[in-house]
């Protein structure tokens, strides 16, 4: 096996999709085949299950994917080591939403890119409730997330803001919100909740809190899609302001003032602490820290495992 096979391997062992990872490492199916069936054969045991409805790694894949993912680490210091002008290279993977590629991100890359642009960003973007999941699941090196109300061990964050969670209701639909003597009516007004993630579990936690069985309208994906549905007149959502702030439609809605508040937001980067042995993340890592704190330490702020 050879350097070029381990990272077609760390691919596909991200994506589990066997056309993705042909398109995204120029290799044709047949070609990617192959590949796969080399290693398995340098191994001696499958690496992947695959059927017509999904991939998915067997013991010996997962095993052999923390080797890769620890050899290219070893792999890209050597690189680093024996380039003559000590310039960083590598690759590095992040998964975040839209909303954190406007409003949070665009510094952070500036300052990276200047450092190190002998660095590659693979950047994937979706719900933002997805985002810990990609992390923990090796897909990604490093989450743009909420930090969860009980984070999982050997999680590292730093935060990077604070964003308040709040009710939206439709401007021009007025009749949508029903109310009950001047309190909203939760039985009656049709509410769009998050499928899943930190702002789905505090939703139904605030709504367990006042004894009420909401009146669930839609379950959505992606905080984009509950506003856009509010905007239309469908219900009152439930999103972070930040991602509102960033929204062409947060003029169609308005936000609703309800008590108790929601707990806010803690967004900023995760990575696993394991992750920090690669010099591409610890770099980056570096940086976000400098961005975000005033005395420009590289430390996190919050270390799951320490809690």
């Amino acid at each position: 096996m050879n350097i070029q096979e381990l990272k077609i391997f760390k691919h596909l062992a991200r994506t589990l999709h066997f056309g993705r990872t042909s398109l995204a490492c120029n290799i044709t199916p047949s070609g990617l085949t192959r590949t796969v069936q080399r290693l398995e054969a340098e191994i001696g045991k499958p690496l992947f299950i695959r059927d017509r409805r999904s991939v998915r790694l067997t013991p010996a894949g997962l095993v052999f994917r923390d080797y890769v993912e620890e050899a290219l680490q070893h792999w890209q210091a050597l690189q680093s080591s024996l380039t003559d002008n000590q310039a960083l290279v590598g690759e590095l993977s992040l998964y975040c939403s839209v909303t954190a590629i406007l409003a949070i991100l665009p510094a952070i890359f500036s300052r990276f890119r200047r450092s190190h642009p002998g660095v590659l960003i693979h950047l994937q973007t979706g719900d933002a409730a997805m985002a810990i999941g990609k992390l923990q699941s090796g897909e990604v090196d490093i989450s743009i997330a909420a930090l969860p109300d009980h984070p999982g061990e050997h999680l590292e964050f730093i935060e990077i803001i604070k964003t308040p969670l709040i009710f939206i209701a439709p401007r021009q639909f007025p009749e949508t919100v029903r109310y009950c003597q001047s309190a909203i009516d939760w039985r009656k007004t049709p509410v769009i909740l998050a499928e899943q993630g930190l702002s789905r579990q505090r939703a139904d936690r605030w709504f367990a809190a006042k004894g009420v069985q909401p009146n669930i309208y839609s379950q959505v994906a992606g905080n984009e899609a509950i506003i856009a549905m509010v905007s239309m007149g469908c219900g009152v959502g439930i999103v972070p302001r930040l991602v509102l702030e960033k929204s062409p439609l947060q003029d169609q809605v308005k936000i609703l003032e309800v008590s108790p508040g929601l707990a806010p937001f803690s967004v900023g980067a995760c990575i696993l602490a394991r992750n920090m042995r690669n010099p591409v993340v610890h770099a980056f890592w570096q940086v976000i820290a400098q961005e975000t704190s005033p005395d420009e330490a590289a430390a996190p702020i919050f270390t799951a495992k320490d809690n």
